[in-house]
């Protein structure tokens, strides 16, 4: 199969995407059960795809989508706690035009910064298996390749997304240095290549686990993310 030869096109086609059985029979049966908080609502019940202009400076990588909130609203984070969180501290920063992100039509924009995941459907417990995350791996690898142009800077939510990410790199014209950078919350390493220089930063995921703990608070969030927006010549100062 060809690569798509747009952002668009490539959106269109992962949303169609029926590659993994388990994830497919989730995602379906999560959109027909519901939540009893949003039983009147149709939910989207299917691979989600990236959401962010096709000229992006920075992409965020996440993990997969919420059942119940990238699963039922079609847009990367939005419609859970996870995305609350991660949104806000977009706007804070200057990278988003609002602070929540609650349906596909609310008016969310993003600047220069384009959301996506190394896996574009709901897992149960939020846990894709490898052979999962490998399957979805040519989405990745084609949504990196039509980045390559514009792309300065990447910040990965988590270690998932850090494993995931470095080897499509190494193979979309960046050099991946061996052994691999380490994940970390605030991890930050610059790749070179024929691509020319790439930024990647290291941030723990927005997930409830994190955040209602305080492993990860909205202040750590930013910093990382106004680094990163500086880096992609988003932020100034």
């Amino acid at each position: 199969m060809s690569a798509p030869a747009t952002l668009a096109l490539l959106d269109d086609e992962v949303s169609r995407c029926r590659a993994c059985p388990r994830l497919v029979a989730w995602r379906e049966k999560v959109a027909a059960d519901k939540r009893a908080a949003y039983r009147d609502q149709t939910y989207w019940g299917r691979p989600v795809p990236g959401f962010g202009p096709a000229d992006a400076a920075l992409l965020i990588v996440g993990l997969a989508p919420a059942a119940h909130g990238g699963n039922r609203t079609g847009r990367m984070f939005t419609g859970d706690r996870s995305g609350d969180v991660l949104y806000a501290a977009l706007h804070a920063v200057g990278l988003a035009n609002q602070p929540i992100a609650v349906s596909a039509d609310d008016g969310l924009a993003l600047r220069g910064t384009r959301i996506t995941a190394p896996v574009h459907c709901a897992p149960p417990d939020n846990k894709p298996t490898t052979e999962e995350r490998d399957t979805c791996r040519r989405w990745l690898d084609a949504e990196l390749a039509l980045l390559a142009p514009t792309l300065r800077t990447v910040v990965v939510l988590g270690a998932f997304g850090w494993q995931s990410l470095l080897p499509v790199l190494g193979e979309n014209g960046w050099d991946v240095p061996r052994p691999r950078p380490r994940f970390g919350h605030g991890a930050h390493v610059v790749l070179t290549g024929r691509r020319g220089p790439l930024q990647v930063f290291g941030s723990y995921h927005v997930s409830q686990q994190n955040t209602f703990t305080g492993k990860l608070t909205p202040a750590m969030l930013e910093d990382v993310l106004r680094a990163a927006g500086r880096s992609a010549g988003l932020i100034d100062g």
